[in-house]
């Protein structure tokens, strides 16, 4: 899959596309009804989807952005594996966000990414203060040369998926209700970062990875991490800011169960299984021990179940 973040008509160097475009941040299965529409194509036009970074929503709002739920490097990922051959991850700014439906549709979608056919959700909007809506969309690509297919919405036990569902379900640690919306477990993969030892000095030592930020889920969590070796390795994970130890950053800290290597530098995908608990502030670092060894009897016990 080739990854593409700018683009212009004078530049454009491949074939005409089937191009599905939103935000996609989760890869819901309301977001995969979308790429499989574009795969269906696959015989007469290249399967592609376009997607923003920063998400306009974060964009317009810095001082209240969207809990995100995937970082770039898992959605790419995902992508890659749910088979399309190109993903335009465009930069959102205050140039993009003033495009006008007709340029976005002429410049963006037609002469940039060579859309022949576009897939979007009911309710997508495009263009400056979201002007644009499906039946503009549809008008435009009569005008342009693109066909319009818009998929209905999706629903899991009488819900909507949506983003933001989605949010609110794995913020309130219910991981069961994520699997239903996502059709798998909900992972943050990254490279194993350098930390300060603290839980090694408390007889947990942990890998510590980057979450996306700010991330929707936070808490404690019985994991299974996989990668440099690893296979669905069972653990206790903690993803928060450390109020404890007057943590600033976000972190997600991984407790490997009967593991002593060094992954240093290591990419690792960590697999929520189950939440355990929200993050709290201990009020000294013996109490806080004293919860890590609960946490992890109780993550031990839960992973032990077949099903997981």
């Amino acid at each position: 899959m080739r990854l593409i973040r700018h683009i212009s008509h004078h530049e454009a160097r491949w074939p005409a596309t089937a191009l599905a475009i939103g935000n996609f941040d989760g890869l819901h299965r309301g977001h995969q009804a979308l790429v499989r529409a574009v795969c269906a194509r696959s015989d007469e036009l290249v399967p592609a989807l376009m997607c923003f970074e920063p998400l306009p929503a974060s964009f317009f709002r810095p001082d209240r952005p969207v809990r995100r739920l995937l970082n770039v490097r898992d959605k790419i990922s995902l992508c890659r594996g749910y088979g399309l051959d190109l993903m335009f991850m465009l930069r959102f700014n205050a140039g993009f966000a003033a495009l006008e439906p007709e340029e976005f549709a002429r410049r963006v979608v037609f002469e940039g990414a060579r859309a022949k056919h576009v897939v979007v959700g009911g309710d997508f909007r495009f263009g400056a203060r979201a002007a644009g809506d499906v039946e503009r969309l549809e008008q435009l690509g009569r005008e342009l040369g693109f066909t319009v297919q818009v998929i209905e919405e999706i629903s899991v036990e009488g819900q909507r998926v949506s983003s933001s569902l989605l949010r609110a379900v794995i913020g309130a640690g219910d991981l069961a209700g994520t699997r239903h919306l996502l059709g798998r477990n909900y992972q943050i993969s990254g490279r194993v970062l350098r930390g300060h030892q603290l839980g090694r000095e408390l007889g947990f030592p942990t890998v510590n990875l980057r979450p996306p930020e700010p991330p929707a889920a936070t808490g404690v969590f019985a994991v299974k991490v996989s990668g440099a070796g690893l296979d669905r390795h069972p653990g206790v994970a903690s993803l928060g800011i450390r109020p404890t130890v007057a943590g600033r950053n976000w972190l997600l800290e991984v407790h490997l169960f009967d593991y002593d290597g060094n992954l240093y530098g290591k990419h690792l995908s960590v697999e929520f299984i189950e939440h355990l608990r929200p993050e709290e502030k201990f009020e000294d670092l013996d109490s806080m021990k004293i919860q890590m060894k609960k946490d992890a009897r109780q993550a031990r016990d839960l992973l032990r179940h077949p099903d997981h």
